[in-house]
C-alpha cells in the first residue's frame, strides 16, 4: 500500500508524469481537474478523504498551494524539481494557459518559485529532477509503489 503524492512548481510536468503512470495502469488523479479544487482554492478534502480511505495504492498531483495539510496522508512525497529558467520557457509556450509570456509575469514565476519550491522540497521524502524524461521520473515513482 503505497499512496504518492506528486508536487512542484508549475512547468514541471506533474501532468505529464500522472499521464505516462496512467498509461502504466497505475490509478492516478490530477487535483487541477474533475472538481477537486473548491471555489476558494483548497483541495476537497472529504473527497480526498474518500479517495485515500478507499485507495491503497494511488497518485496525486495538482495544485500546491494547500498540498501541505495533506502530506501525511501519503506514504511518499515527490517533489519534481526544475531551474526557474526551464519552468518559465515551459509555462510560456504552454498552449492552454498564456500566462508567462510577458517580462513581468517571469518575474512573478520566478519569486513565487523562489518562495515556495522551499517549502515543497522541506516536505518532500523524494526529490527529482524535471529535465529527465518522463519515463525516467515516471519509473522512480513506480519504484516507490513496489
Amino acid at each position: 500500500m503505497v499512496r504518492v503524492l506528486v508536487t512542484g512548481m508549475s512547468g514541471v510536468g506533474k501532468t505529464t508524469v500522472l499521464e505516462e503512470l496512467g498509461r502504466r495502469g497505475w490509478l492516478t488523479v490530477d487535483t487541477d481537474y474533475d472538481g477537486w479544487v473548491l471555489a476558494d482554492g483548497r483541495w476537497d478534502e472529504r473527497r480526498m478523504d474518500q479517495l485515500l480511505a478507499d485507495e491503497p495504492d494511488v497518485v496525486v498531483s495538482g495544485t500546491v498551494e494547500n498540498q501541505g495539510r495533506f502530506y501525511d496522508r501519503f506514504e511518499q512525497v515527490v517533489l519534481i524539481s526544475a531551474p526557474v529558467e526551464v519552468l518559465i520557457e515551459r509555462v510560456s509556450t504552454r498552449t492552454n494557459n498564456p500566462y508567462g509570456r510577458t517580462a513581468e509575469e517571469q518575474a512573478e514565476i520566478a519569486s513565487y518559485v523562489e518562495t515556495v519550491e522551499p517549502l515543497l522540497r522541506s516536505g518532500a521524502t523524494v526529490e527529482l529532477d524535471g529535465r529527465r524524461p518522463v519515463a525516467e521520473l515516471a519509473d522512480v515513482i513506480e519504484e516507490l509503489q513496489r
